[in-house]
């Protein structure tokens, strides 16, 4: 009898590891200094980084990436999106950029829209495009190996705190309705862009730093020890609210950046990103969801041509001569 016992402890253990997978990491490509894309899929591997994320069919990386065993976010490019309202359009986008990689690159999802938000107008574009793409997939025999979605950002939440109260705000309930029953009758994630850094930076005077950096000794008032969790958990909240229960999330992007702007500091980046790669990875999940987090950091590599706030070209873990940023272990 105790030898089934051991032989259970030893299959729990097995499985608690390979369940715990490394952190992805999203590949920007906004820079003029940046290395290859071969070298890039090769420090990825160097560093044991087993998953990635890009932002359109970069069909260089993906080149890059047959064979590397590395799990990939496949984002459709936002000028894309309209044509992709067309179903012939659609086929012909995984015929040309899934199909040809889909053996030896391990696609596991698309993300069909980044930060749409319900004003934009790509938002009608959305679920045609979600619709046309699952099916091309499907018809590709695919849906098995990749699921379809979207990626949203916080501001899609109305409500955040308490993170039970989370709800989607009314300007985003009638877009995000539907596509949330698109993901529940497809089985797929929901990926959110998850920052604490820019809640933080909206609102000092009630956040304090070290509750965004996960430093914060003991549960706040409302049972949380960091804002990451609560920031996700609003999100699961507000999924309750609209049918979602069962769809989990993906974190698609989470960063810190080390320059640019007040608390943007290489000493918080490198705690934020040291802390996150630990808590998503110890299984204890958030209050309201238990379990590992699939989490990709933000960013690779500084982009020095992004646009947008200077913090924008800073979220880089890797500088363009591929040395670290910071002494940072993804495994």
């Amino acid at each position: 009898m105790s030898i089934i016992f051991m032989l259970l402890g030893i299959l729990s253990i097995g499985l608690k590891f390979t369940g715990v997978e490394s952190v992805g990491v999203c590949y920007g490509v906004n820079g003029n200094n940046l290395p290859s894309r071969q070298e890039v899929v090769d420090l990825y591997k160097s560093n044991g980084i087993n998953q990635m994320r890009i932002y359109y069919p970069d069909e260089q990386a993906l080149q890059a990436l047959r064979g590397s065993n590395i799990e990939l976010i496949l984002d459709v490019a936002k000028d894309t999106l309209s044509s992709l309202t067309n179903a012939n359009e659609a086929t012909n986008w995984v015929t040309k950029y899934v199909t040809p990689y889909a053996q030896d690159v391990k696609i596991k999802y698309i993300t069909v829209g980044n930060e749409i938000h319900p004003s934009d107008n790509e938002a009608q574009s959305i679920l045609p495009a979600l619709n046309n793409i699952q099916n091309a997939i499907s018809s590709a025999n695919l849906q098995d190996q990749i699921k379809v979605s979207i990626a949203i950002d916080m501001t899609l939440i109305g409500k955040s705190y308490p993170p039970s109260d989370g709800v989607f705000s009314d300007q985003a309930k009638s877009y995000i309705q539907p596509i949330i029953d698109f993901l529940v009758s497809n089985g797929a994630p929901l990926l959110a862009n998850v920052y604490p850094y820019f809640a933080y930076i909206g609102d000092k005077q009630s956040i304090p730093l070290d509750y965004a950096l996960f430093k914060q000794q003991g549960n706040n008032d409302v049972g949380y020890q960091n804002l990451f969790d609560a920031q996700l958990d609003s999100v699961y909240a507000a999924l309750e609210k609209v049918g979602g229960s069962n769809v989990k999330i993906i974190v698609s992007e989470s960063g810190w950046p080390s320059a640019g702007e007040d608390s943007a500091t290489t000493d918080n980046a490198k705690t934020y990103l040291s802390n996150l790669i630990n808590h998503v990875k110890s299984g204890n999940g958030t209050p309201k969801r238990p379990g590992t987090i699939e989490t990709y950091l933000f960013a690779m590599f500084d982009e020095n041509q992004k646009n947008g706030a200077a913090t924008e070209q800073h979220f880089g873990l890797f500088n363009p001569d591929k040395s670290s940023k910071y002494q940072i272990s993804f495994n």
